[in-house]
């Protein structure tokens, strides 16, 4: 009997990919997509895939930085609470430090607002072997600056260049310099954590009953939470705009942190097995010098009397 043959990664984790990505094909509207979604898991279950997603990537980790050829950006955005910094310790874990970096963009600083505004985005860019994690990215110059005027103010552009037009030619720079990125071998794999506004409540609250996350929270987060409705907005033109078969957005549900865990990893490792990754072979030349290298060991042990 013959055996039927194995399911790939992207087959076995379709389920938890597909129906959460957009690449720009068809029309995109954010209230279509619920926060709410468990893809017929459990926690259980959940944990039990985020585990084997773990130990997967840290496999197809070791195999990019060796090879030395490819590089992922990861982009993670999503309103506060989203759960960006848990799900990036949680999916991570285990990983190489050496070949992983992780950048929180906060306020720009005035060295940065000298500067284009993809600007610090591209001296963060993870280098070849490499994995690079932005926790928000270059989404928030179209997003916070244009929820709030002030900031695009302070970036110093000519007043005849901000125009109404300006959102328009951003989300087109941005996808030319994705497309250039994974023109260069740069993997980009964007998501954003589709949280409904009850659940940021609740996380509020949690925030503020305990002691160890009290820090987190400002009463900035409370005057984020009232534009509530134009961040959405925004964000849905966001997606609208800058979903390609280069760059897809992956809209994850964000209600769930198991749930948004499981899409986001199976995103990636799924992503990287396309890359066919492999260590690297020695060539005839060095296979020849490891033998002499090897008898040279082996008579060295020999002369020292070592069992």
């Amino acid at each position: 009997m013959s055996k039927k043959p194995s399911k790939s990664l992207a087959q076995e984790l379709d389920r938890y990919i597909t129906p959460f990505r957009h690449d720009g094909s068809g029309k995109f509207h954010l209230k279509a997509h619920k926060t709410d979604e468990k893809g017929g898991l459990d926690k259980e279950k959940a944990q039990e895939i985020l585990e084997a997603n773990k130990k997967r990537l840290v496999e197809f980790q070791e195999k990019l930085y060796a090879q030395d050829r490819w590089s992922v950006l990861i982009v993670l955005q999503g309103m506060d609470a989203g759960g960006k910094d848990s799900a990036i310790k949680a999916i991570f874990e285990g990983i190489n430090p050496q070949g992983c970096e992780v950048h929180p963009f906060k306020q720009p600083s005035s060295r940065e607002l000298d500067h284009d505004f993809l600007w610090r985005h591209v001296i963060a860019l993870p280098e070849r072997g490499h994995i690079g994690i932005f926790n928000r990215s270059h989404y928030e110059e179209c997003l916070v600056a244009r929820v709030h005027p002030e900031i695009l103010a302070k970036e110093k552009l000519p007043p005849k260049l901000v125009t109404r037009n300006i959102w328009a030619e951003r989300f087109e720079d941005i996808s030319a310099f994705e497309r250039y990125l994974s023109r260069n071998g740069t993997v980009v794999l964007k998501f954003f954590l589709n949280l409904s506004k009850g659940e940021q409540r609740q996380r509020f609250l949690d925030r503020l009953e305990d002691p160890s996350k009290q820090w987190k929270f400002s009463l900035d987060d409370i005057k984020e939470r009232a534009l509530w409705p134009r961040y959405q907005a925004v964000y849905q033109d966001i997606v609208r705009h800058t979903a390609t078969s280069h760059a897809p957005w992956y809209v994850v549900p964000a209600d769930h942190k198991w749930f948004a865990r499981v899409v986001i990893g199976s995103v990636i490792v799924a992503a990287l097995e396309r890359l066919d990754l492999r260590f690297p072979r020695a060539d005839k030349a060095s296979l020849g010098e490891f033998d002499e290298v090897r008898k040279a060991l082996e008579r060295e042990g020999k002369g020292s009397g070592k069992r």
